[in-house]
Parts: structure tokens; sequence; C-alpha cells
């Protein structure tokens, strides 16, 4: 279990919280204490029994903490990892929960001046298109992996204990290059993202949206639910992986551009055969794991 006295979450929404609830449920006993920057909600935190207490000031918080877990926005990493580095010791535990890692990385590496033994990346493969403290949850890592991306400088101790964090909460925890991990994610879960974005807005300009959004079927709806997740969020993730996502996105379009050539030629075997081949690979994906959160 964590030996830390005391462990410190920069940015207590659905991430951070359910981290909070999933290690007090696993019976930590240290103190978890909250960083943001909207007062009212770290309140809820409070209120809600996911942390302690909390700081506005991310600096007095990492002071007071020997585990860090940083929560924000991966283009906000950098503003917190100023703080940690002017604050904690060479002892320090510290790692992330960003959807990309080389981004990350190098926002440390820029804030500490090089990568300290205690920095270990991680992501937790988990999440739901809910946000804010209220809809934190205890068991959103159950099961679910938390992938590490350790550096050349991370030392085995920190590594150690970052994994007993993630495992406490839940998870299954494997190790990644930090390159592999955003090449890997941009296809499977940023690309995804862009699509359910970028079909919602472009509905959504339509003079008949209304009766569109009305009429739509089950279908739409769970196609479109990860649109409903934070926009600041994905903004950030799509500019920090940008080279793979965009490469991600060529290959979509270029996919596309052969299907609509296939529909207007009337090529029917063309389409079906590429309809079956995409349900057979679906169907072996769904028999080999389940990984939806539940509440």
């Amino acid at each position: 279990m964590i030996e830390a006295r005391a462990v410190a979450i920069y940015g207590v929404g659905l991430i951070g919280g359910s981290v909070a609830l999933a290690l007090r449920a696993a019976g930590y006993r240290g103190e978890i204490i909250g960083y943001g920057r909207r007062e009212e909600e770290l309140r809820r935190a409070v209120e809600r029994g996911v942390i302690h207490r909390y700081a506005l000031d991310a600096e007095s918080v990492a002071a007071q903490a020997q585990l860090h877990v940083v929560c924000v926005p991966v283009l906000a990493m950098g503003a917190v990892f100023d703080a940690l580095a002017r604050v904690v010791g060479p002892d320090a535990v510290m790692t992330d929960v960003g959807s990309t890692k080389q981004s990350v990385i190098a926002a440390a590496r820029q804030a500490f001046g090089h990568l300290p033994a205690g920095f270990v990346p991680a992501h937790p493969i988990a999440g739901t298109e809910r946000t804010g403290v209220a809809a934190a949850f205890s068991t959103l890592y159950q099961d679910r992996l938390a992938i590490l991306t350790p550096t050349a400088a991370s030392a085995d101790a920190a590594i150690i204990e970052v994994e007993q964090l993630w495992q406490a909460c839940g998870a299954r925890t494997i190790r990644m290059d930090a390159s592999h991990h955003d090449d890997v994610l941009a296809a499977t879960s940023h690309l995804p993202h862009m699509l359910a974005f970028a079909l919602v807005d472009l509905l959504a300009t339509r003079p008949d949206h209304d009766e569109i959004f009305m009429y739509a079927a089950g279908g739409f709806r769970d196609f479109t639910r990860i649109a409903s997740s934070s926009p600041v969020m994905w903004r950030d993730i799509a500019l920090a992986n940008r080279e793979a996502v965009t490469a991600n996105l060529d290959a979509l379009i270029g996919r596309l551009q052969a299907l609509r050539e296939a529909i207007d030629q009337q090529d029917a075997e063309q389409i079906e055969t590429g309809f079956r081949r995409a349900k057979q690979a679906r169907d072996a994906y769904l028999s080999l794991t389940d990984q939806t959160p539940t509440p």
C-alpha cells in the first residue's frame, strides 16, 4: 500500500476525484490534499468526502505531500510542474494522468531543467463523458489499464510506488514507451473523439438540426456520447499529440473518400467487404475485453 503520509491531487475533477475516492476506498489512511483554480469545485470535493482539504496555491499543496498526482489538462501541466519544481525535494514521487505522454515529459523537463528520478508519467485508460468532481466515483479504474511510461531517469522505487498507486485504485498496470503510447492512443482514443466532436458539430450547423437530433436513434447516441467530454481537455490532447492525431485523421479521410467513391459507383461488393471486415474486427475486439466503467 502507499506509504506517503499525504497525496496531492492537482485537478480534482472526474479523473483526480476518482483517484482520491479509489484510494480512500482501498483503505489509504493518509491525507489527500486537492489543488484547483475553482474554489467552489474544491469545496464540493471536501463536502463529498473526496479530499480532506484544499488550497488554491499549487506550491502550498506541493509542500505538504510526498506523492503528487497531476490531473489537469495536458497543456496546463507545465504550470503545475513549475510549482512542483520550486518546492518538492529529491524524494518526491510525481505522476500524471495525461492522455499524451511525450508532451508531458517535455513539460516536466522544461520545468525542472532535467527529468527527476521521482517522475513517472502514467495514463489510466478510463473515463466517462461527464466532468467535474460530482462525476467522480471510486470504481472508475477497477480492472482498467494504467499505462506507465517511465523515463530513463525514473528511479525503480518511484516506478514501484506509482504502480502501487494505480493498483490500489483497482487498475492493471503495464509499461510502455512514451512515443509508442502516443501513437497507439492517437488511433484508439484521440481519433474517435475527434470524429464524435466533428460529426455533432457538422449536424448542429444544419438548419434542421433540431429535427435531426430529435429523431436520432440509439446508434447516434452511442457513437456521439464522447462528444459530451470536456472540450478543453480534448483541445489540449489534439494539440499536444498533433503529429499522431493528424496522421490518423489523414488515414481516415482517405478511407472515407474510398467509401464515398464506392457508394457513388454503386460498388456493392467493395462496400460490403469493408463493412464485413470492420464487423469482424470489432466482434473480435469485444470478445477480448469489455472496459466500460460503471458509476
